[in-house]
């Protein structure tokens, strides 16, 4: 998600699209999210490792 996000990001700010600039931040920042809830062991949705 985080690769998704950053993909997304980088295509929005090239082409000038600010909807794909939007989305690649909201990805990114779900993706840290679910990252450092997982790495610290804590069970987000029943998952401990979101890949």
């Amino acid at each position: 998600m985080i690769i998704l996000g950053l993909i997304l990001l980088v295509l929005g700010l090239v082409l000038g699209i600010s909807i794909l600039t939007t989305l690649g931040i909201i990805l990114l920042v779900v993706g840290v999210v679910l990252a450092v809830l997982g790495s610290t062991g804590r069970a987000v949705a029943g998952r401990r490792h979101f890949f």
